[in-house]
């Protein structure tokens, strides 16, 4: 595969009404996150929904009965390549961030960052991999120009 521009698509999956706000600017902020990871990006699929849909997703693909905010399946058949789809509980995300007392954007960009950077090859399993992945989250939200 040849060095492209890629495509990062943002859909919704009814019943879901959402629009996600300066999504130039998200697609411009993600694409530097893969690119600083000297990743190529093919395609990204984010897939906004409802907690039910993402539990449905959860339970059939993963046999987990819990809700979550972020599902990211990696469909990448070349190292250093990205190609996904990510699935994301805007109703998660609402609830994450009423719960943190924080803007609703800033917990929805960190969501988004964080599927990318599983595919970056960042895990979250253990405590020292998600204390790591939270200080990368927190680096490339601090040099997002999205608000």
């Amino acid at each position: 595969m040849t060095e492209q521009q890629g495509l990062i698509l943002f859909h919704i999956e009814p019943p879901l009404i959402f629009k996600l706000q300066n999504q130039d600017r998200v697609e411009v902020w993600l694409r530097s996150v893969i690119k600083a990871e000297n990743h190529q990006l093919d395609h990204i699929n984010y897939i906004f929904c409802t907690d039910k849909y993402l539990h449905k997703i959860n339970m059939e693909y993963l046999q987990h009965d819990t809700y979550t905010d972020i599902i990211t399946f990696d469909n990448s058949e070349e190292e250093n390549w990205i190609e996904s789809d990510i699935f994301v509980s805007i109703d998660r995300i609402k609830e994450n961030a009423q719960n943190m007392n924080i803007d609703f954007y800033t917990e929805l960009h960190r969501v988004l960052v964080h599927g990318v950077l599983h595919l970056l090859g960042y895990k979250d399993k253990s405590h020292e991999e998600a204390q790591k992945m939270r200080e990368m989250e927190d680096f490339y939200l601090a040099k997002r120009e999205v608000s």
